[in-house]
């Protein structure tokens, strides 16, 4: 038997199909909950988060110019 780390991450439905995306190229996803629930792995947590970060930021409009 060997015990892994998790951490539940709550986010809207929107997002979460961002991680199912993302889990695609690296396995991180532990369970899908629900809706609005996921458990990854902990060690994978801080990737997980920097990355979703560059994704929503591709997708934020800019009125830069």
């Amino acid at each position: 038997m060997r015990a892994i780390k998790r951490v539940l991450l709550t986010c809207d439905p929107a997002v979460k199909e961002i991680l199912i995306a993302m889990n695609e190229k690296d396995n991180f996803i532990i369970e899908d909950l629900d809706d609005w629930h996921l458990v990854i792995k902990a060690d994978e947590e801080f990737r997980v988060r920097r990355e979703l970060e560059v994704e929503l930021e591709k997708n934020t409009y800019s009125m830069e110019a």
